[in-house]
């Protein structure tokens, strides 16, 4: 028997316990970089971007690509191109169910969107990766989809922009998505041949098969900062060479110092400078009104 007896005491009544909070949730995020608490509405006019420590937020592709164009005018195409499930696969559940419950969350068809639009007044292409559809995993429709915008800018003679965000392979297609790899890169050799532009920008993350294929071939390589880039992940490297990495590994100032990157360009600071990269290689120059000229670029060539 006890040899005493602690009486519970009564929760004191809030003042406010019946009625609802007159805050909205989803007003404040807190940065996983600093742990400061930010207001929404400031995060979205910076880009998504934290105005005190810089750490760029992952981003929807379709938000990117209205970053990206001008008056954030763009038409999409390709659309509702979606996996045929060929292997069958299952896994802690059927392959199929997932795209399924994919697709609703997401509202994508698959993990890539291909676009249109004027950049700085120049016509581009560019297809924006979406980390939110299966981790940005690169599958058949990912790779069709990026290997028919190289094949439409090769036919409008027009600069190519890839935007990466993606865990890699898709390994519920298996070998299938493992073709991708080597049908994108076939696509740009084409363009590279052409002597058109192929800007790559990496976002975080960029593993696996999208950084051993296309990730890596652009013309120019732009990275945002803190990105992390990498073909196996730093755990699996680290166990595999039993050693431990430097700090930063795989972070694109790590890559950037080691020759890997070309530059690290901050999230707002990118569709300016996409602008001026453009204006030294695209063959087409922007004219005052905005319209592609005629003038041929020295960088322009006829398909071979």
């Amino acid at each position: 028997m006890a040899w005493f007896k602690k009486a519970r005491k009564k929760p004191i009544a809030s003042a406010t316990a019946d009625k609802p909070s007159r805050v909205p949730e989803g007003l404040w995020v807190k940065c996983p970089g600093c742990s400061k608490v930010i207001y929404n509405k400031e995060l979205d006019e910076n880009q998504h971007v934290c105005p005190h420590c810089a750490h760029h937020f992952r981003i929807k592709a379709a938000d990117r690509l209205t970053m990206m164009f001008d008056d954030g005018a763009w038409t999409e195409h390709y659309p509702h191109m979606i996996s045929t499930d060929p292997l069958e696969f299952t896994d802690t559940k059927p392959y199929r169910d997932r795209l399924d419950a994919t697709r609703k969350a997401t509202g994508l068809d698959d993990a890539v969107l291909v676009a249109t639009g004027r950049l700085d007044g120049r016509e581009v292409v560019v297809a924006a990766m979406e980390y939110s559809f299966i981790g940005g995993s690169m599958g058949v429709v990912v790779g069709e989809k990026i290997t028919r915008a190289v094949e439409m800018a090769l036919e409008r003679r027009q600069p190519v922009i890839v935007v990466s965000c993606s865990g890699g392979a898709r390994m519920m297609e298996g070998a299938l998505s493992l073709m991708q790899m080597a049908k994108v890169s076939a696509a740009l050799a084409r363009l590279d041949r052409a002597r058109l532009p192929f800007i790559s920008i990496l976002t975080d993350p960029t593993t696996g098969g999208v950084t051993a294929s296309f990730a890596m071939l652009g013309d120019l390589n732009i990275a945002e900062p803190r990105a992390l880039i990498g073909f196996a992940g730093p755990r699996v490297i680290e166990q595999t060479i039993r050693q431990t990495l430097p700090e930063g590994f795989q972070r694109s100032e790590f890559l950037v110092e080691h020759g890997m990157l070309d530059l690290i360009v901050d999230r707002r600071d990118i569709k300016a400078t996409l602008a001026r990269v453009l204006g030294f290689m695209s063959p087409e120059p922007r004219t005052a009104a905005g319209q592609s000229g005629t003038a041929a670029s020295p960088f322009a060539a006829p398909l071979v």
